[in-house]
């Protein structure tokens, strides 16, 4: 025989019942109901104002709440929230709310979220366990175009079919999203017309971080590509992040997760459209997004650019003087000391700069990027009769 469940209501009637029904103390009673005296003699004074419908339930608001955020504020919220690509968070619609309307008393941003969360405007997103910080042998970034970071959003179909790889490019230390281009692959070609557009628009950093993906690496020495290549001839030295380390540039993968909300949802119906997108996310991005770790402020308002032009043409790179030069034949190999050096087809026709460590052994430079040494000690050959690198 199954068990009867009874519900609360139920459970007070039958213990007003015994009550009425005498022949116990009111200890023992409320005893046997697991409920303490208090709780017994409200539900009787409440039996005797109104009877059974007494019993119910009551609601525990108040009749009046003077905290509560007025209509006109919860509205302009709403359309703060609502308004654009953009989808700004409770902090930076309470820095809005504060810019536009001095005179408003301004929610917290506890309360911003619950409106916006009542309202249906917070996505539910799954919860990812926290990557723990790792070491990041990289530079130090103090102001604008020290470091500058580059990645492709991950591909998708536009509505006619063809396929986008949007490239974005960002200045680290203002998070002025310099550049977001629809491409049709990641060719180097296109990359690096991208870059150069960047170039002659900002200046050059000093620095790019990037993943190890293509075109910004390569299987060659150090991982030299043609794209990377292009940048060390042009001042720029290449930084990469650690294989499945996307953390370390973290700052990019959260502008990703901005541009995606915001840009490509749904994707537009070509390419050309998809740009316009990507433009008008970008301006809005930089000149009306206040950012947190720029203490509520617009990139744009932190962004300035580089004092370093980009050059008409293409310089040389320089080695100190104590450094023999030598230029990469087309297959790759320097001819030096008598000895053919492999150092990888990337660098064909390029200046390396030797500089002698001890006797007999030399260090291989292109430009500040050490490839390797060179011992001339050794007589080890390989079949097609030239030695590699030593990394």
């Amino acid at each position: 025989m199954p068990w009867k469940e009874v519900k609360p209501m139920d459970e007070k009637i039958l213990f007003i019942a015994d009550h009425l029904r005498g022949g116990r103390t009111f200890v023992d009673l409320c005893r046997s109901y697991g409920i303490s005296r208090k709780i017994g003699y409200k539900w009787i004074g409440r039996y005797r104002e109104g009877g059974i419908e007494a019993l119910n339930d009551r609601l525990r608001r108040p009749n009046r709440s003077p905290q509560t955020t007025p209509y006109s504020v919860r509205k302009e919220i709403i359309a703060i929230r609502t308004r654009g690509r953009m989808k700004p968070g409770p902090k930076k619609i309470q820095t809005l709310l504060r810019s536009q309307h001095p005179e408003w008393g301004i929610p917290s941003k506890t309360t911003i979220y619950n409106i916006i969360r009542r309202e249906g405007l917070v996505p539910k997103r799954k919860l990812r366990r926290n990557v723990p910080d790792s070491v990041k042998p990289f530079g130090p970034v103090q102001g604008p175009n020290d470091l500058w970071s580059a990645d492709f959003k991950g591909q998708f179909l536009t509505g006619d079919g063809a396929w986008c790889f949007p490239l974005t490019i960002m200045d680290h230390a203002s998070r002025y999203l310099l550049d977001c281009r629809a491409l049709p692959g990641t060719r180097t070609q296109a990359a690096q017309a991208a870059f150069e557009r960047a170039f002659k628009e900002y200046g050059l950093p000093l620095r790019i971080r990037t993943d190890n993906g293509v075109p910004f690496a390569s299987h060659s020495v150090r991982g030299i590509s043609h794209l990377s290549r292009w940048w060390i001839r042009l001042g720029i030295l290449p930084e990469r992040i650690e294989k499945g380390k996307p953390q370390q540039n973290g700052n990019h993968e959260r502008m990703h997760r901005t541009l995606k909300a915001a840009a490509l949802r749904p994707p537009a119906r070509t390419s050309a459209r998809q740009q316009e997108v990507f433009d008008e996310v970008r301006r809005e991005y930089n000149e009306e997004r206040p950012h947190e770790a720029l203490h509520q402020k617009t990139p744009a308002s932190s962004y300035r650019p580089s004092p370093r032009c980009m050059p008409d043409k293409l310089p040389e790179l320089e080695y100190p003087g104590h450094c023999r030069v030598v230029t990469v034949s087309s297959h790759g190999i320097l001819y030096c000391f008598g000895r053919l050096v492999y150092v990888g087809h990337v660098l064909t026709g390029e200046r390396v700069g030797l500089e002698e460590t001890n006797d007999g052994i030399w260090n291989a430079y292109f430009g500040p990027i050490l490839l390797g040494h060179v011992d001339l000690r050794e007589e080890k050959k390989n079949r097609h009769g030239y030695q590699k690198l030593k990394v």
